[in-house]
């Protein structure tokens, strides 16, 4: 049985390659729709707020990157300095990206019941703490 940090990365390379060629047609990365998703969840999201949530996910410049595609092809908008929010046309395009990802899910899930899906993440979680709290 290989390792899981083995499979960790197998997982996420996966999940990666899987959703950025899943995205192309929506101009769309699975880091750009992470960072829509904070903008959407979080009314006028601050650029710290994006680099918070999103800092296992990407290093700063990735993120700022990011942000400024965001920007650029009109997803986004900035109410205020270092504010983001949605714009409406890009409200729209990602109901329709939240579709195609939905879909992505169900597929990842194939064969998974909820209480197992839960287990696993509990158990990442679990293992995460343990190393981050680890006196080194």
């Amino acid at each position: 049985m290989k390792p899981i940090g083995y499979w960790l990365n197998r997982a996420d390379r996966a999940f990666t390659t899987h959703m950025d060629a899943m995205l192309t047609e929506f101009g769309l990365t699975r880091i750009t729709w992470q960072v829509l998703n904070v903008v959407a969840d979080t009314p006028e999201a601050t650029d710290t707020d994006i680099h918070t949530v999103l800092a296992a996910n990407a290093d700063p410049a990735t993120l700022d990157a990011v942000i400024v595609t965001t920007l650029t092809g009109d997803w986004t908008t900035r109410p205020e300095p270092g504010r983001l929010t949605l714009t409406d046309h890009g409200r729209r395009r990602l109901a329709d990206v939240t579709d195609r990802v939905a879909a992505f899910r169900a597929q990842s899930m194939h064969g998974i019941t909820e209480d197992e899906y839960r287990t696993a993440v509990s158990v990442l979680e679990r293992m995460t703490r343990n190393v981050e709290t680890a006196a080194v």
